[in-house]
C-alpha cells in the first residue's frame, strides 16, 4: 500500500519526467485579413447569408492561382470574400463550374477585399479560383457564405 501511494504522490507532483513541450501551433498566415473579410460576412449576414467551412488561408506566389473544389448546389446562393496582403491590391476570384467553364459573377471589390456573388445553376463540384498579380508573394485568406 505504501508503494502505491508512494507512486501516486510522484505522479500527481511531477517527479516522472514528462515529454518535450508540444511545438506552438503555427501562426495564422495574415491575422489581420480574417478580420476584414467577416466584416463583410457580417454585411451579408443581414441578407441571411452564413458562414461555410469557415476561413481558408495560404499564400499567392508569382500570378499562379490556389485553387479550392466546393460543391456548390443548384439554386442556392454563394458569396465568395477574399483578401489579400499585397498593399492596394485585392485578389482575383474565378468559379469554375463542374464542366470547367468559368461562370459569371457579381463582382465588389474594396481596399484588399474582394467578393464574388452566384447562384449555381447546377448541383456539383466547382474550382474556386484566388489570383493575383504576378508581382511576388503575399498571403490570402477566403471564405464563402451560402443561403
Amino acid at each position: 500500500m505504501k508503494s502505491f501511494l508512494l507512486i501516486f504522490l510522484a505522479a500527481s507532483s511531477g517527479v516522472f519526467a514528462q515529454g518535450p513541450d508540444p511545438s506552438p501551433a503555427a501562426a495564422e498566415p495574415a491575422p489581420g485579413l480574417r478580420p476584414a473579410l467577416y466584416d463583410l460576412a457580417g454585411a451579408l449576414g443581414n441578407e441571411g447569408f452564413k458562414v461555410r467551412d469557415g476561413a481558408w488561408s495560404g499564400v499567392l506566389q508569382g500570378g499562379k492561382p490556389q485553387r479550392v473544389a466546393l460543391n456548390l448546389f443548384a439554386g442556392n446562393q454563394y458569396w465568395f470574400c477574399a483578401a489579400s496582403s499585397a498593399p492596394g491590391e485585392s485578389p482575383s476570384i474565378t468559379l469554375r463550374d463542374p464542366s470547367g467553364q468559368a461562370v459569371e459573377l457579381v463582382p465588389f471589390k474594396r481596399d484588399k477585399v474582394s467578393a464574388a456573388g452566384v447562384t449555381a445553376g447546377a448541383t456539383g463540384s466547382y474550382i474556386l479560383e484566388i489570383g493575383g498579380s504576378a508581382r511576388g508573394s503575399r498571403e490570402f485568406c477566403v471564405l464563402y457564405l451560402f443561403k
